[in-house]
């Protein structure tokens, strides 16, 4: 028997051989369930493929409709038909579906929806709010595959914290994201696996990507993983470990992807936390052509793990690794395996996966997404947000580690039946054009990144860019922080040419999807620089001060909740749900605290000022750190910042600002200068910061965030309690920032 398909190439030889497609082995035999018996209200095989199968009568559920198997050959038409040209016409049908009251709509003034055309979007987005039920259960009948219908759309209610979508319904998510694509083009191309060597991207078709999935999974049965088991994934960008992913799902296991930088420590921490089983990992990872050890990491992480009981092991590199007694080399066993493997139907609010992110009390949370809404979530917002259109190649270049890998790399555009890029390589290797390289040589249409690798890619220069043909490109995307207008203008104008539709999208782990965004909106609407801008359809910020009162009106900040449930949020944390509740919750009864401060313009558009713990308050004012990093990023010479607060003797909390100047960019001292000059007028004479240390560069993770947290510590002297420091990117960047700052200080105090 022939190696799965998605076993990674050693050379761009080696791609994996195409077989002919046999749909008896596609991992379904009738419907969405192919290997079972037809479930009644199904149209059993063979039927003369009325589109639609309703319930039998008295069942729950029957005001719902399930999809019949002919209807399965033109969902994704259904989608497409339900989300493009007639979106406008099946949102504004909502209003006589739902059979419910209306709801009062918090968050949107009485005047601004009285004024909404109807059909158009303001008309929509009061929909969305007003009748949640009729709104998203529509979506979900159109653009889910369902083995039962759910019986009730939503009940939530944030006083108590309760969230369920899609209640009494049943679905696999593999399913949706593979066998029906499977049963209209088993050819089309799934993945791109864009490889950390250059010009060596591996195609995969969706009818390989199912036998693959179903190897894998039919691989973790074997070995003892069933429904609700915990498996750990530590792996880079690859199509294996999209594999593992869907083959968690397809049995109905939980899986956590641990990114693959993360240390022995960290990763056990996450194992133990989620009572893992069995961890799959490669023996090596690349990345910016080094080599990282991955299977080594792993031993280290589970000598302090007793809840494992294998470690699948991969194969990235040709170089051999100690096998121990855990270990089982997975290309083997799954090359052993059938494609077919009969998906599990697991209930919209089971678990679907763990995803931990660090919380502000140095303990990793583990967020808890759901099955139904989740996947929904995912999938429209991928659409609507990014313009997607059916034929696209979507390139978003998120670690599959990071919730935006896991939504926009993953499940989204896997549910709408989309070619998505895996990108396994960083932005600068071997040059600064790998990204636009890229872009050419698989003629990617869609290009969602964060602003630090724009701010990176600033300093090579235009002409990287100019290098190469990015014609293809419609929609440019930016994630993970506010982005600075220097870097939005030259997103927009260089690298689109001032032709591409830029979305700077505001979302966090805990909203699973895109939350505010400049798209979907009125045809042909505004876009402001380096503003998120539109709520999504469902989402109704809210702005608090703090005594906890609403803020009205334009022209206002305060800390950005949101009043109402959609499908695509977390659910809990994972074993402490009391701590969810005090997250989100408790802050601000009866609404969901993002955590992050907001500006509402007059016009009611959004910007993300910043974490409320980026907050700065001096001597009164307070500051969001955002906004005065992007008053010293104007300056043409600044490349990146940093601004952080620390406690001051007079003003109590005063600006400290790291910046990161460009190649050739002069005299630093003048910058420096000059920088504090457009604080000043920018936004005010209080906000210039204090001190500001000129470094080669910020502290950042892998995923290029910066770790703000420790300039802070270095600052204020606590150097010896950094913390948690194995998500960086080059720990060697301590010591270089702490020799620049001691510099810093023997400076001013000579000069004293």
């Amino acid at each position: 028997m022939h190696a799965p398909a998605l076993l990674p190439p050693r050379t761009p030889s080696q791609t994996p051989e195409k077989k002919g497609w046999d749909p008896r082995r596609s991992g379904s035999e009738a419907g969405p369930y192919r290997t079972r018996a037809p479930r009644s209200g199904w149209w059993p095989e063979g039927g003369d493929g009325a589109g639609l199968a309703e319930t039998p009568k008295g069942a729950p559920g029957s005001p719902h409709q399930i999809l019949a198997p002919e209807c399965l050959r033109a969902s994704g038409k259904m989608a497409a038909r339900g989300l493009g040209r007639s979106l406008g016409r099946l949102l504004g049908s909502l209003s006589w579906r739902s059979g419910q009251p209306v709801r009062p709509l918090r968050g949107v003034s009485a005047p601004a929806a009285a004024a909404a055309q109807p059909g158009s979007y303001q008309t929509q987005i009061a929909q969305a709010a007003r009748e949640p039920a009729a709104f998203w259960g529509q979506l979900a009948r159109d653009m889910l595959v369902w083995d039962i219908p759910y019986h009730t759309v939503w009940d939530c209610d944030f006083s108590s914290g309760k969230i369920g979508w899609f209640l009494g319904g049943q679905l696999n998510v593999s399913v949706n994201c593979l066998d029906q694509h499977v049963r209209k083009s088993p050819e089309s191309v799934a993945l791109i696996w864009e490889r950390d060597e250059p010009g060596t991207e591996v195609r995969i078709t969706y009818r390989e990507l199912l036998e693959t999935t179903c190897r894998l999974a039919n691989t973790l049965k074997r070995h003892g993983i069933r429904r609700g088991d915990r498996v750990a994934i530590y792996m880079p960008v690859s199509p294996l470990a999209v594999a593992a992913m869907l083959a968690c799902a397809r049995v109905g296991a939980v899986h956590t992807v641990v990114f693959a930088g993360f240390s022995a420590e960290s990763l056990a921490g996450r194992i133990n936390d989620a009572k893992c089983k069995v961890v799959i990992t490669f023996n090596q990872g690349l990345r910016g052509g080094r080599v990282v050890e991955l299977k080594k990491i792993v031993d280290e992480a589970v000598k302090h793990c007793p809840t494992i009981q294998h470690v699948l092991v991969a194969h990235r590199t040709d170089n051999k690794v100690h096998m121990g007694r855990l270990d089982i080399p997975l290309e083997q066993e799954m090359a052993k395996e059938d494609t077919v493997c009969a998906p599990e139907s697991m209930s919209s609010e089971d678990m679907l996966f763990l995803l931990y992110t660090s919380g502000s009390t140095g303990t990793p949370k583990g967020l808890v997404h759901t099955q139904a809404g989740y996947l929904l979530y995912a999938a429209v917002t991928h659409r609507l947000v990014f313009d997607y259109r059916p034929g696209d190649v979507f390139g978003c270049v998120a670690d599959i580690g990071w919730i935006t890998g896991h939504s926009y790399v993953v499940y989204g555009p896997l549910c709408n039946g989309a070619t998505t890029v895996l990108f396994e390589s960083t932005p600068v290797y071997p040059d600064a054009g790998r990204y636009w390289e890229t872009v050419q040589r698989l003629k990617i249409n869609q290009f969602y990144g964060a602003p630090t690798a724009v701010r990176l890619l600033l300093k090579y220069g235009d002409s990287w860019v100019k290098k190469y043909d990015r014609s293809s490109l419609r929609t440019l995307g930016s994630v993970g922080e506010p982005i600075n207008y220097e870097a939005w203008e030259w997103l927009h104008k260089v690298v689109g040419d001032c032709r591409c539709t830029l979305v700077d999208t505001w979302w966090q782990t805990e909203t699973g999807g895109i939350c505010i965004a400049p798209r979907p909106s009125e045809e042909g609407a505004e876009i402001l620089p380096g503003m998120a801008m539109r709520p999504f359809y469902g989402i109704v910020p809210i702005l608090m001060d703090e005594k906890g009162n609403v803020v009205e009106g334009g022209d206002v900040s305060g800390a950005l909740c949101l009043s109402q449930a959609w499908p695509g949020m977390a659910r809990t944390i994972y074993g402490d749900h009391q701590r969810f509740l005090e997250a989100y919750f408790k802050p601000y009864p009866g609404y969901y605290f993002t955590g992050d401060g907001a500006y509402r313009t007059k016009g009611g558009y959004y910007q993300i000022t910043g974490r409320m713990d980026d907050v700065i308050n001096i001597s009164g004012h307070r500051l969001g750190t955002a906004e005065i990093e992007d008053s010293m990023a104007s300056h043409p010479a600044v490349a990146e910042t940093a601004v952080i607060g620390y406690p001051h003797d007079i003003k109590g909390e005063a600006a400290f600002a790291f910046i990161v100047l460009k190649d050739n960019a002069g005299d630093p001292d003048l910058v420096v200068k000059e920088v504090r000059s457009a604080v000043a007028n920018k936004i005010a004479k209080y906000a210039v910061p204090d001190q500001i240390l000129v470094v080669k560069r910020l502290p950042k993770t892998r995923s290029g965030k910066v770790m703000r947290r420790l300039l802070r510590k270095i600052i204020t002297g606590r150097v010896q309690d950094l913390g948690d420091t194995t998500t960086l990117e080059d720990p060697h960047v301590i010591m270089e920032i702490l020799k620049v700052y001691q510099k810093y200080k023997d400076k001013q105090t000579a000069a004293q």
